[in-house]
């Protein structure tokens, strides 16, 4: 074994004043490898055939039922105050009687809570209704 005391001429050896990256770059490009072939693992999924954007204004007919959900709960079925759930049932089951069905629209207000838009599913439900949508207002493209 071999054991360094000093230079033999008693000055002392000059401090490096820069960083060895050597070991650094060998550490990311172990890395980058690393990440280049797990990432086609991961990305894997199953293969399914996604729904087009189709963004056409849709033609309201006159016998469509139009519900409306305000942000306090209120309903309004073409702008006629609802007062209580089993009125907008009974008027439902009256509708879905119709032969065509009439399709029920529902507008929630973006603020709304959940619960209110819920209920008027539920009794969209209880009332037989084939057809429920809801009406919102398109994203802004290209901007």
């Amino acid at each position: 074994m071999a054991m360094s005391i000093g230079s033999p001429d008693g000055e002392e050896d000059e401090v490096i004043g820069t960083i060895n990256t050597t070991p650094l770059v060998d550490v990311m490009l172990v890395l980058l490898i690393i990440f280049l072939i797990t990432i086609p693992v991961v990305t894997h999924t199953v293969p399914v055939k996604l729904p087009d954007e189709r963004n056409q204004p849709y033609q309201t007919k006159p016998e469509n039922i139009n519900l409306s959900v305000t942000r306090e709960g209120e309903i309004f079925w073409n702008e006629q105050l609802m007062p209580d759930m089993d009125t907008l049932v009974a008027k439902l089951k009256d509708e879905s009687t119709k032969k065509p069905q009439p399709e029920v629209h529902i507008r929630g207000d973006q603020e709304a809570r959940y619960e209110f838009v819920g209920k008027v599913i539920l009794a969209a439900q209880r009332a037989s209704i084939v057809k429920v949508g809801f009406v919102l207002v398109p994203p802004a493209h290209g901007g």
